[in-house]
């Protein structure tokens, strides 16, 4: 199966080969014929010469771009088909020569060498063939196994080798000038891709994120109706969690893996449809997709629902806001719903309520309504609370809390606005004896992060 694999991606491989082999044969045995030598080896080795150079010099139909070379470790080496496939074609060569001209340590040289520069050819000539240290190897491999089982047939055989010693200087000479001019030629001419790592962070994206397209399909049908079909899927790798963004013909979907947590959503139609649906029934919606969905934003949380436009094919938006202890938590869970019940978008941040430190209100609001009527001679109008830290490094001042809906309310003892601080309560302006309301009958809504 690999080698009609590796057949089929070379075109016209085979008549290629034929026609190579029988040139170098004819040649072969001419040249034999006229020294008198045996026919045999030396044909088999043109044959076998020309079929590896057909199998890696062919043009073909792949490969990396022109003046690039997979410098990636060949970790792979002995399990990938095409690296076994690469072992196999040099071990019939490098025996057959090493059978022939017995001197195994020059032989071994030369076709290390050989392998190194067909991945050169392939590196810098458009042939469609990839270049990479992985099949260096494979055929270095090949090559030494070819060798050293010749080298050992000739030991049974009794055949002595020639000259050993020359034999390994030849190899080593050989060995230095070939590798100097290729290091060289890939200095110069080529650029070092890792592909094994690539495809190695590839690998481990797909095996990190298995099973979360199945999840954010159907989770996109739920948001977008029944046979909503996914169209694309990008992942995104955010510390130990992967963000999944999911495109389909009817919107765009994301979520966080492998928490199985929504982020956000937004249908492709984003006009509104005409309906019946009142802001109640549009709370009722969003409450029951949260409730689903969103079980840990929604639990103590407030909802709020507004209009968004107008007309009968207005939309609804529809918010989740959490406080502890007066203070507005970082989560956040909004829906944008149609008159016909229609999500067509919502937005998510699943944040863990912190915990903030209590703080004492040191001055009461008696005390301190008296301080604008020293300093302007006047009672305060209204009044907000700001603090100051009193352990703090910085000791700035706290911009003051707002009471956004004008609503009365008592004022706690303990007020939960972050570090030990001290609370006054400052005038806004004068205003007439008598108007001021008691400091003391609002309580400041603190908004996080101020």
């Amino acid at each position: 199966m690999v080698i009609r694999a590796s057949i089929g991606a070379v075109p016209g491989l085979i008549p290629s080969f034929l026609i190579l082999a029988g040139v170098l044969a004819g040649i072969t045995a001419l040249i034999s014929r006229a020294r008198n030598r045996p026919l045999l080896l030396p044909v088999l080795l043109a044959t076998c010469t020309a079929a590896l150079c057909t199998v890696t010099l062919l043009p073909g139909a792949a490969g990396m771009t022109v003046g690039q070379c997979d410098t990636g470790l060949p970790v792979h080496v002995f399990t990938s088909s095409s690296s076994l496939l690469n072992i196999g074609l040099f071990i019939p060569p490098a025996a057959l020569s090493t059978l022939l001209f017995r001197r195994p340590a020059t032989v071994a040289a030369v076709f290390v060498l050989f392998s190194g520069l067909i991945e050169f050819i392939q590196s810098v000539t458009s042939l469609g063939r990839s270049c990479t240290v992985t099949d260096v190897v494979a055929n270095s491999i090949g090559a030494l196994v070819g060798v050293g089982g010749a080298a050992v047939w000739l030991g049974i055989g009794g055949r002595a080798l020639r000259r050993p010693l020359r034999d390994f200087a030849w190899a080593a000479g050989i060995a230095l000038a070939g590798s100097a001019a290729l290091a060289y030629g890939f200095n110069s001419q080529v650029t070092g891709v890792n592909v094994v790592a690539i495809d190695d962070s590839r690998r481990a994206v797909v095996d990190a994120t298995e099973g979360s397209d199945t999840w954010l399909s159907a989770e996109a049908e739920a948001v977008f109706g029944t046979g909503t079909r996914s169209t694309g899927t990008q992942v995104e790798k955010d510390g130990s969690r992967w963000k999944i963004i999911a495109s389909t013909d009817r919107g765009t979907i994301s979520g966080w893996w492998p928490d199985r947590t929504l982020e956000w959503a937004s249908a492709s139609d984003q006009h509104g449809d005409a309906g019946t649906l009142t802001a109640a029934q549009a709370g009722g919606v969003a409450r029951s997709f949260a409730r689903t969905h969103f079980p840990d934003s929604l639990a103590g949380s407030d909802q709020t629902v507004r209009t968004l436009d107008d007309g009968p094919d207005a939309a609804y938006l529809v918010t989740y806001r959490r406080h502890r202890q007066g203070v507005l938590m970082p989560m956040r869970l909004d829906f944008t719903i149609t008159r016909s019940g229609r999500i067509i978008g919502f937005t998510s941040e699943a944040v863990r309520d912190p915990v903030p430190p209590r703080a004492t209100v040191t001055v009461t609001g008696t005390t301190a309504r008296r301080q604008p009527a020293k300093t302007a001679g006047a009672e305060a109008a209204s009044a907000q609370l700001l603090a100051r830290q009193l352990d703090g490094v910085t000791g700035q001042r706290v911009a003051p809390d707002k009471w956004p809906d004008g609503q009365a309310r008592s004022a706690p003892d303990q007020l939960p606005c972050g570090l030990s601080l001290l609370a006054l309560l400052v005038g806004t302006g004068p205003g007439p004896r008598g108007a001021a309301e008691p400091v003391g009958d609002r309580q400041p809504q603190p908004l996080l992060g101020r």
